[in-house]
């Protein structure tokens, strides 16, 4: 059983985006559940989780909207103020709403991410989403992995779950490898804490894909060795395969995503360790019913 713990979907406007600039033609539509079910059918690949992609109200709304109307999306991961006053209510509105795992916030693109996840009110909306047996999604780049690491280890009353392992910037790795080396460093350190999970997901649109048509050589290594530390760091029972579908389209189409995921799998991981990171850690992680 393979489920995908992170694809995004939107009816694009581009003053909602503002982070899909124009030279990322591919993203600058319509994405709808139905554009991913293809590469996901041919792969295998059951249910999926949407994860957030805009900062505004409506987005958890929409997203648990388009999860009513297609089965497979299991799980949502939402976005709400978590500075607000309101944030009780609002998380009230949405009570009974079963696929609504977590919430995400966009801490990577943040100008004073250490002012924010010091902001007393911050830290009190995640901690009011722990309460209720909530996921946050920490959503950083790589040089930021330090920044957040007290504040994940003070939010260890439920799961935290890292995206894109992080973001490391494997287009630099050849010309700058102290970049890897810090990246490795710091991942390992936030995987000393056991309530902190990671997706393995967003690899191949952190490669040079600007420049090329497909992974180089050399991107595939990289992905690959990205692929190993996070499994040494957090053990097969707290990886999660991602697509960062429509994202990944950049750089690869779902089913390029899938098979650099498959076949580092199948060469690493044995069998019950392979069903836990295509879908058992998911499942338990996100409470997600099938």
């Amino acid at each position: 059983m393979k489920i995908d713990s992170h694809q995004n979907f939107w009816h694009f406007e581009p003053q909602a985006f503002p982070w899909i600039s124009e030279d990322m033609p591919i993203l600058r539509r319509h994405q709808r559940p139905a554009d991913s079910r293809p590469g996901m059918d041919s792969s295998g690949v059951l249910g999926v989780i949407a994860v957030q992609a805009r900062c505004e109200p409506e987005e958890t709304d929409f997203l648990l909207g388009l999860a009513a109307s297609h089965p497979h999306i299991l799980g949502v991961i939402g976005w709400a103020d978590l500075t607000s006053a309101t944030l009780q209510a609002d998380l009230a509105r949405w009570q009974g709403q079963e696929k609504l795992k977590g919430f995400r916030h966009f801490l990577q693109y943040e100008p004073d991410l250490a002012g924010v996840i010091s902001n007393p009110a911050f830290n009190q909306g995640v901690a009011c989403l722990q309460r209720q047996q909530l996921v946050f999604e920490v959503l950083v780049f790589a040089h930021q992995l330090p920044t957040v690491f007290d504040f994940c280890t003070r939010h260890d009353e439920h799961a935290l779950v890292l995206d894109h392992v992080g973001k490391p910037a494997l287009r630099d790795w050849l010309t700058a490898p102290e970049a890897r080396h810090q990246w490795t460093q710091d991942l390992q350190q936030l995987a000393r804490l056991p309530h902190v999970s990671c997706k393995v997901s967003g690899l191949v649109t952190q490669t040079d894909w600007q420049h090329q048509d497909d992974p180089s050589v050399a991107d595939m290594a990289h992905i690959e060795q990205c692929f190993d530390v996070a499994l040494q760091a957090f053990g097969p029972e707290r990886l999660m395969f991602g697509s960062d579908w429509p994202v990944c389209q950049m750089a690869a189409n779902y089913q390029g995503v899938h098979a650099i995921a498959q076949r580092w799998a199948a060469s690493r991981l044995d069998s019950q360790a392979q069903r836990a990171f295509w879908g058992e850690n998911a499942m338990r992680i996100y409470d997600l019913t099938i």
